[in-house]
């Protein structure tokens, strides 16, 4: 019998949320039986990811207090039942805050078998794993990017956005990113952006924009909302495309905020503004997957992860991601 540390959340967030919004605890799993309802696989974590931004709003949506923590994890599978999962294989699992579970295997997603050994698996949680497939699959369904075209992405050295550019400069557009701060803008100068800035010291976010691409925006990838949004909407060149993929600017708010209203420059510049969610082109996930691994192995997108090492420590990592400690995916090693 194995012993399992799970994280639970123990109160739903008011505002911002603390360390006392979680509690440890051990949950004892059975033993793997051929089949019935304990059949299958035993796995345990290598590297958990305690989710995106948009989990903090999710937390509030889709869980009840004592739930285990929602999040994705690449696991090594130790023990296993089914002759599809061998002992040693590498998987993919939407298990949460858990340091083992037992799964019959229908949730689990293979790493690919081409997987080099020089790149660490916890890719498979960002840059090649949902982030990035959320960068892809927006770029190319949501925005239809265009070679020539000027794209804008907000949020721009998090997990999504420093996807959504590199794959941006692979399209053949100009790309313009904004960050929290001098080293995330030097980050993104880094990777390929042609233009950047950082939004916190800029004295004016809407002469920052035009400063950037005086010609106005064809695309613009929102990871922010708010006032940000507000304003770059007046900056989007005619016929425009939006791509809402988060609102970081709005998830720890107790009183929703009052904005300006955005039709009059939606109808003028005849823009379109589409919110989505990445588990729409479920069923394209492999497709885009292929493409991103190939794109990092040959160089073309480059990575950073931001490493907290010990499972003890997962509450602080999902509260500093929060306040944007991160720069690229954030991921907890155990």
């Amino acid at each position: 019998m194995v012993t399992a540390k799970v994280w639970v959340l123990k109160k739903h967030f008011e505002d911002f949320p603390k360390t006392s919004d979680f509690d440890l605890k051990k949950i004892e799993l059975p033993n793997l039986k051929d089949g019935g309802d304990v059949s299958g696989i035993l796995l345990k974590l290598l590297t958990v990811s305690h989710g995106c931004l948009c989990y903090r709003a999710y937390s509030r949506r889709d869980m009840k207090e004592g739930d285990i923590m929602i999040g994705t994890q690449v696991a090594r599978i130790v023990e296993s039942k089914n002759p599809a999962f061998t002992v040693g294989t590498f998987v993919v699992a939407d298990s949460g805050w858990r340091t083992h579970f037992i799964s019959d295997g229908k949730n689990l997603r293979l790493l690919p078998s081409n997987w080099p050994d020089s790149l660490p698996r916890s890719l498979a949680l960002g840059t090649v794993g949902m982030p990035g497939l959320t960068a892809y699959f927006g770029l190319l369904e949501v925005c239809k990017m265009k070679p020539g075209e000027t794209v804008l992405v907000n949020a721009a050295a998090g997990a999504v956005g420093s996807v959504v550019g590199q794959l941006a400069k692979i399209g053949g557009c100009k790309v313009v990113g904004c960050a929290g701060s001098d080293d995330k803008v030097a980050y993104l100068k880094k990777i390929g952006f042609d233009e950047a800035f950082n939004y916190r010291t800029t004295k004016s976010l809407d002469e920052a924009l035009r400063k950037a691409s005086p010609d106005g925006y064809d695309c613009f990838f929102d990871n922010v909302g708010g006032e940000f949004a507000s304003i770059a909407i007046n900056h989007m060149k005619k016929y425009g495309r939006i791509a809402v993929c988060g609102a970081i600017s709005l998830y720890n708010d107790s009183v929703p905020q009052k904005g300006p209203y955005m039709q009059v420059p939606m109808i003028f510049k005849e823009l379109r503004m589409e919110g989505f969610i990445v588990t729409r082109w479920n069923n394209r996930w492999e497709e885009g997957g292929k493409a991103l691994l190939k794109w990092v192995m040959e160089g073309k997108v480059k990575y950073h992860e931001h490493v907290t090492e010990g499972f003890e420590n997962m509450p602080m990592a999902f509260i500093g991601m929060l306040k944007g400690e991160n720069l690229g995916k954030a991921v907890v090693k155990v």
